[in-house]
């Protein structure tokens, strides 16, 4: 038994719709650190849930016609489904609708009164159903309708008007300051702090409201029976609920795990996590978790936030019925930083399973067994250190250096760069293999020995990178290890030492690991089926009527494109320099290279809207806009009938 404990969790994640790659994204980088502990030797609980409670749960079931619990059974029963297709290994699986969950949120909610924490009053303001989130105006985004609009999801606001139980949130502010300085690990990436304090916390804090009054759909409060608990205690709560606390002869787990060792948390939800949840956990007298840490967003390469309340998602069931649960996994660990925000489109992930899987990984394996089966009848020949030269010497040395590599990137939570690391040794044995020409080798009797290092060496780093990779993979290292006669697994700690493959054995070389697709037809054929794009009814086809005046603040002027290129790893857009007259010049961004050639754009006059706040996509600054037609399958450029010069004013 192991003294050694690990305690990670993803946050409970809201079940007012089907999960997309957005959420897959965290609770795969949760299920790879829990991996790579149990690999460690630690003793690991993974938990992760969901988040049942409240309003806008309450009316997705009205519409559907169904009740709260129906309707979130459905979507629970539905995200177990993924997990499981996944692989996701998590301990324990929380709901909030569970009894021993309502039951301990309540006593949490009853200490905290009881200490004089919770107070009575009551409630006004700019309420969003979707975000169940009060916000002032100043923080709201007004519309020219004259309605108010969440800053997050951006629907609509509702006023409201009510009673509730508050939090003394706002005593605690110096006191997380002062955290945050005695303990900077607390809160990562150190931007997450840095907003924290800048947005939140310096300003000073306001006291929290902590139940509403006349929801339904929620836990009853313990001192109140008109009300219900609001989310806040209710969700954040989940990650010691689901250790027994606080019921005495129940805590066992509790008192084995907690504190946490670290939250994966989106970066939308770092405030709930690392200033409501501290500032709880103080009040109980409880010990804080060691981290928070806070990822970034999965976006579209045109820098849209995939959204299930946008209606802009990424299925993950058809990618893995497609590519394969090693692809998808590989992919979202790889391609992103986890501390940014990263980008996914079709064509990246089929470059990525092409590149790395297919050509670097697989077709390795793929011509290592075919000279192995032409040159030693598919048996591993012995090594033979006598005549090793520089280019061996080199691949150990790399190989072995893994072990520290892969161990700091990880435990930093550096995903991208532990398999980064893995590549680095996967593309050398490939330039090994190539210089050292073992065809050639095979022509010289005298060179017998040499080749026979080849192969042994090929494949002891082969083996040794895919020990590793099952950190990250679930279904090829069990075939690679099959194939080479091993079972379904290895152990790490044994396999990642040189001389760890015996010669002798009798080596499978079997189907190919990994496919290649041909991107063009792949994203042809199931770009709609891949990405859903299921945009909420509008209300009314036409916006609301406007003033001349707000008209006449728009800058809007012919222009010609003088330069038209891709952006680089974006396959929806297109940079563009435009002549706006008078020898002005500037450099506008379009999502439109699906419908146009760069080589075609040049030279056209085209209208553009000039006095456009600046936005960045995927790094390149677009300062305005291009104006287009849109009848719903495609889009047009807008021009003039006559050829005007660039800089004319369109009114």
């Amino acid at each position: 038994m192991t003294d050694k404990k690990f305690y990670i969790t993803t946050p409970i994640y809201y079940p007012s719709d089907y999960l997309h790659i957005g959420h897959c994204y965290c609770t795969i980088a949760t299920d790879t650190m829990a991996r790579y502990k149990k690999i460690m030797g630690y003793d690991v609980y993974f938990l992760t849930g969901t988040d049942e409670h409240g309003e806008k749960i309450a009316r997705k079931a009205e519409a559907a016609g169904t009740t709260p619990k129906a309707y979130v059974d459905n979507i629970v029963n539905a995200t177990k489904e993924l997990w499981k297709r996944l692989h996701i290994d998590y301990s324990h699986y929380i709901r909030t609708t569970d009894d021993y969950h309502e039951r301990r949120v309540q006593k949490i909610f009853k200490i905290l009164y009881d200490k004089g924490y919770i107070y009575k009053g009551s409630y006004k303001g700019l309420y969003c159903v979707s975000d169940e989130a009060f916000f002032t105006e100043s923080q709201v985004v007004k519309k020219d309708d004259g309605k108010f609009y969440c800053p997050d999801c951006e629907k609509e606001l509702e006023y409201k008007e009510e009673e509730c139980y508050y939090l003394k949130l706002s005593e605690y502010g110096q006191w997380l300051i002062d955290y945050y300085k005695e303990h900077p690990e607390f809160l990562e990436p150190k931007e997450r702090q840095n907003e924290m304090l800048k947005n939140f916390l310096l300003p000073g804090l306001e006291d929290l409201a902590v139940s509403r009054k006349g929801l339904q759909w929620g836990i009853p409060c313990p001192v109140d029976s008109e009300h219900s608990i609001y989310v806040w205690i209710d969700a954040l709560a989940n990650y010691i609920t689901a250790l027994g606390y606080p019921e005495e002869g129940q805590d066992e787990l509790y008192k084995k795990y907690w504190p946490a060792d670290v939250h994966f948390v989106g970066k939308e939800i770092v405030r709930f996590h690392a200033i409501i949840w501290p500032i709880m956990l103080k009040m109980l007298d409880i010990p804080l978790p060691k981290k928070v840490y806070g990822h970034g967003w999965v976006l579209f390469d045109d820098g849209k936030k995939m959204s299930k309340s946008r209606g802009n998602v990424v299925d993950p069931n058809t990618l893995i019925d497609k590519y394969g649960v090693d692809a998808l996994r590989y992919f979202l660990m790889r391609e992103i930083n986890f501390g940014s925000d990263g980008y996914y489109s079709q064509e990246l992930f089929l470059k990525r399973i092409n590149s790395d899987l297919a050509n670097d990984y697989g077709n390795l394996w793929h011509r290592i067994t075919t000279m192995l089966g032409k040159y030693f009848n598919n048996i591993l020949p012995d090594e033979v250190e006598s005549v090793y030269g520089d280019r061996e010497k080199e691949l150990k040395k790399m190989v072995l250096t893994l072990d520290a590599n892969v161990e700091s990137a990880l435990d930093s939570f550096k995903f991208h760069e532990a398999l980064s690391y893995i590549w680095e040794v996967i593309r050398m044995t490939n330039k090994y293999v190539e210089e050292s020409a073992p065809w050639n080798l095979a022509k010289d009797e005298t060179k017998k020995d040499h080749l026979a290092n080849v192969m042994y060496i090929s494949f002891q780093v082969y083996y040794i990178v895919t020990a590793y990779l099952q950190i990250f993979f679930i279904e090829t290292p069990k075939k690679v290890f099959n194939r080479l006669g091993l079972g379904d697994s290895v152990p790490l700690d044994t396999a990642k030492q040189w001389g760890s493959l015996k010669a002798g054995i009798k080596i499978e070389k079997g189907e190919p690991l990994f496919n290649r697709y041909d991107i063009e037809k792949e994203i042809g054929a199931s770009s709609e089926e891949n990405k859903k794009q299921v945009n909420p009814p509008k209300e009314d086809k036409h916006k609301p009527n406007i003033e001349k005046e707000d008209f006449d603040k728009l800058e809007l002027l012919t222009a010609k494109i003088l330069v038209a290129e891709k952006v680089e790893n974006a396959d929806k857009l297109l940079k563009f320099v435009l002549d706006i007259g008078g020898g002005e010049q500037r450099v506008v961004v379009s999502s439109i290279a699906e419908y146009y050639k760069p080589e075609e754009m040049v030279g056209k006059t085209v209208l553009y809207l000039a006095n456009l706040k600046p936005k960045k996509f995927r790094g390149v600054t677009s300062h305005g806009m291009l104006l287009l037609a849109d009848n719903g399958e495609t889009l047009s450029l807008m021009t003039t009938e006559k050829g005007f010069d660039a800089g004319c004013a369109v009114n």
